[in-house]
């Protein structure tokens, strides 16, 4: 099995899907690190190229775990990892720094998890507020000089902020999340870089499981690290009235004999190149055969009434997708 590759900003090419290894940590259930690392194998093995991480991810053992496939296949992995998150994601005791002492510390704290001498694309995870975003792009430029980063991104940008962000550098990818049921990036954020020539990695593409109809109560989510459960599209009422949106996803699924997680990612491949904006999602699983599953959306047709009834359908989302508003992008648009 092969799959496409494509161009992002700053001529960075990647494969037509990437893998957002968040998924092998334990913040959606338990994990075993044995059978994430038979799955980033067979990422590579099927074409999935392009593997995205984060030092917040399990305190760095996610890097760690990754360094474990890099060990022997470096070559294959476009690498992604991001740096600015500080505190637990899982806890919701968030903050983020984006001074440019910090900036060079976390570099050389993920090249050295990683165990590579360069990472291929590397973003800024959050927005420090109290930091100029010019000094902390113009502090991870010095690291490409240096030779220890090739490409920049940037996740959970403003259009304001990517535009500032780019007058410092060329910038590859904005990763925000996008998907039939957040789409807010749509609005200001894809618009601007498709002008800028940036390209976009969505996270979530798959509503961190939701869209693929796995979560249809609160007691599906009792293996959940406790993350999902303080979403407020997962609480209460609102999970209940999203279940219509999944219902839909089913219903196209079945009509084009696909599963729902397939319809998901087809879709957003069709949203993106409606906007023109060159698009990677990221879909993460712990289970080597949900990848294959995956890549099968890659050509997978959606008919022009099916993709309007998902629209219709997402635009009825319950909920924001974060409690914190000012943490993603459309709280400070």
């Amino acid at each position: 099995m092969t799959i496409d590759t494509v161009t992002l900003g700053d001529q960075l090419t990647v494969s037509a899907l990437g893998f957002g290894a968040m998924a092998l940590t334990p913040v959606y259930g338990k994990v075993d690190d044995t059978e994430s690392l038979a799955t980033l194998h067979h990422c590579l093995d099927v074409g999935v190229t392009f593997i995205d991480t984060a030092n917040v991810y399990g305190d760095g053992d996610n890097e760690r775990l990754i360094a474990r496939l890099l060990a022997d296949r470096r070559a294959e992995v476009t690498l992604a990892t991001k740096f600015g998150i500080t505190g637990n994601p899982v806890t919701g005791s968030l903050g983020s720094r984006g001074d440019a002492a910090y900036v060079h510390e976390a570099a050389e704290e993920s090249l050295t998890r990683l165990n590579t001498d360069v990472i291929d694309l590397y973003y800024m995870h959050r927005r420090d507020l109290t930091v100029p975003i010019e000094e902390t792009v113009g502090a991870m430029a010095e690291l490409v000089t240096a030779g220890k980063v090739r490409h920049l991104g940037l996740s959970e940008v403003t259009a304001d902020e990517l535009r500032a962000a780019v007058a410092v550098h060329p910038i590859a990818a904005v990763q925000s999340e996008w998907s039939v049921w957040s789409r807010d990036v749509e609005a200001n954020v894809v618009p601007t870089a498709v002008e800028l020539g940036v390209g976009f990695v969505p996270y979530s593409p798959l509503g961190r499981g939701f869209l693929t109809g796995t979560v249809r109560s609160a007691a599906d989510l009792r293996d959940d690290s406790g993350f999902r459960r303080n979403l407020p599209r997962f609480s209460g009422d609102a999970l209940e009235a999203n279940l219509a949106v999944v219902d839909v996803i089913g219903a196209v699924a079945d009509e084009v004999g696909a599963t729902a997680a397939q319809v998901a990612l087809a879709w957003l491949r069709y949203r993106a190149a409606g906007l023109g904006v060159v698009a990677v999602p990221i879909p993460g699983t712990r289970r080597a055969a949900r990848v294959d599953e995956n890549v099968a959306s890659l050509t997978l047709t959606l008919t022009p009434g099916q993709l309007a009834r998902l629209d219709d359908a997402g635009a009825q989302v319950s909920g924001h997708r974060f409690a914190d508003l000012s943490w993603i992008s459309a709280g400070r648009e």
